[in-house]
């Protein structure tokens, strides 16, 4: 298969804004982590131990989708490199794992959302538990 100097470049646009979706992920969960750390001077047992291996957990995925979706970005445009040199066998496997690294930051991003809503979830619980609790 034959590609172009153009082919690697069209991942730009995507991986620039997943990337930006990354990023807007790690500074919400960098905020919800700061909040609770405040919470947590404030009185040390109103942290649960459950949250903070979510957050844990979560922080390690966002920075792993993150350092796998810039490698596949620098990839690509290794990849323009060595097909603007002519050597297209080289870019084309270049490319080829560009997008498996692109590929892995998904499959990533999906374990990561999982562990978001499972968070979520657990918060929700919290809330009606106390508000059965009240009545």
């Amino acid at each position: 298969m034959q590609i172009t100097l153009t082919t690697p470049a069209l991942l730009f646009p995507a991986i620039s804004l997943l990337l930006l979706a990354y990023t807007n992920r790690f500074l919400a969960i960098a905020t919800l982590i700061r909040q609770l750390h405040k919470s947590y001077l404030a009185d040390p047992k109103s942290v649960l131990e459950g949250q903070l291996k979510n957050l844990r957990k979560r922080l390690f995925l966002i920075r792993a989708m993150q350092l796998f979706g810039l490698m596949s970005l620098l990839l690509c445009v290794l990849a323009m490199f060595f097909i603007y040199l002519k050597v297209g066998d080289w870019g084309s496997a270049i490319f080829g794992i560009s997008l498996v690294l692109l590929l892995l930051s998904l499959i990533i991003s999906i374990r990561e959302i999982q562990l978001s809503t499972k968070a979520l979830d657990l918060e929700l619980s919290d809330m009606e538990l106390g508000s059965k609790l009240k009545f």
